[in-house]
């Protein structure tokens, strides 16, 4: 490939959302009088969903032309803004304690899940969005993740990540949730699991905040050990699952102690004083699992993340721009590319930038050659390495620094 070819950059981890308006053109018009009540209360506490930048949510003009002069022109898309009904940002928002909460904000996710189907249908080349679901009752699981499917949502669903401390739910192990994992395999429907998730509730403390933002790499990445430990990837191995916005540099050295534990509870039933069971026992590897089963979305990757992709393998390595919060590479995804993946050979940095979210997810790359054409970065321009930060950097950019620095 020449130099002066172009990359296709898909990024594995974008959000979007409706207005309250859109929201509630979508919702079943049984809510509308509950729905003007709740809007009439609710304060927006989110800085990139307030003026001036929550257009990037919905407005395809503002929108594509901002990913476009990135260089990204395909785009995985979670949710972002706040559905009806829901207390919060709608990544942290706990399931629902009770039945009429469930009925309010499950309403509020199938009115997301429409204008998710809409949005998505206006650049279907461009654009695979993830549907949410709820798991407190199963059948709606199920019937919300075939409606998915069958309104064009190929970005697959949304893992809601159980809290330790939810007691009303089974935790994401038990095997009550088989029935999901299993309609999931057999419509090829991808689960993603999002960062930042599924962190306790530390109280009304003023070290609430250090203690999640301590806690809460951790937390999201135990879904990742709960279906592995308990069998799920054995049961159903053509199940996908994809990790996004959670790094990469944790999972290695992971797969490592899984991979020594498992084995010995193999071979010898034991590992110190504690006895297990058949019933305990693997006949696969935690790296077997990982590689059958699960891909990494790693939005603005550092240099230790960049290192696990070649240690996990490339083919299971999506990047992500995390478009449109600020902590993520837009306006510098030139630089941010230039910075960590220069020396990256380009078939290689194509595949992770956009073949392995193409084949995952379901996007022509030949139906995206000609925006890549017009807007994508070319190889020789990625391949100089960034050797000056531009007078504002981004967290991203700053991120990368020690790289920089080598």
């Amino acid at each position: 490939m020449s130099d002066e070819a172009h990359y296709t950059i898909i990024s594995a981890d974008c959000h979007a959302g409706g207005s309250h308006d859109q929201y509630r053109d979508y919702l079943e018009s049984r809510w509308h009088e509950e729905f003007d009540a709740w809007r009439a209360r609710y304060r927006n506490p989110f800085r990139d969903l307030q003026e001036g930048m929550r257009i990037r949510n919905w407005d395809d003009e503002v929108r594509r032309g901002e990913q476009h002069t990135d260089g990204v022109v395909g785009e995985v898309v979670y949710p972002n803004t706040i559905p009806p009904f829901f207390p919060s940002f709608v990544l942290f928002a706990p399931q629902p304690r009770n039945r009429e909460e469930y009925e309010r904000r499950h309403a509020g996710i199938r009115a997301h899940n429409r204008w998710m189907a809409d949005f998505c249908a206006r650049f279907p080349a461009e654009r695979a969005g993830i549907g949410q679901i709820f798991l407190n009752e199963l059948d709606d699981t199920v019937a919300d993740i075939e409606w998915c499917v069958e309104h064009g949502l190929r970005g697959g669903i949304l893992l809601p990540n159980l809290p330790p401390d939810c007691d009303y739910l089974p935790p994401l192990h038990d095997p009550v949730y088989d029935r999901i994992w299993e309609v999931c395999q057999d419509l090829g429907v991808v689960v993603n699991l999002h960062g930042g998730t599924g962190s306790p509730n530390y109280g009304r403390y003023p070290v609430a905040d250090l203690l999640f933002i301590m806690d809460v790499s951790f937390y999201s990445h135990r879904p990742f050990g709960q279906l592995l430990l308990s069998g799920v990837f054995e049961r159903f191995p053509r199940l996908r699952f994809v990790m996004t916005e959670q790094g990469a540099a944790w999972l290695p050295p992971l797969l490592e102690r899984m991979d020594k534990v498992l084995a010995q509870i193999r071979d010898t039933g034991r590992t110190g004083e504690l006895r297990y069971g058949e019933e305990h026992i693997l006949p696969r590897s935690a790296t077997e699992y990982f590689r059958q089963n699960c891909w990494l979305g790693v939005s603005q990757p550092g240099p230790d993340d960049a290192a696990a992709a070649f240690e996990l393998g490339v083919d299971k390595f999506l990047w992500g721009s995390d478009y449109p919060h600020r902590e993520g590479t837009f306006p510098y995804t030139r630089e941010h590319l230039r910075q960590i993946f220069s020396g990256v050979d380009p078939d290689t940095l194509q595949r992770i930038l956009a073949t392995n979210a193409a084949e995952i997810y379901g996007f022509d790359l030949e139906a995206l050659e000609p925006l890549a054409r017009a807007h994508g970065p070319t190889h020789a321009e990625i391949a100089e390495p960034l050797t000056e930060l531009p007078d504002e950097p981004n967290e991203a950019l700053l991120k990368g620094v020690p790289a920089m620095a080598g």
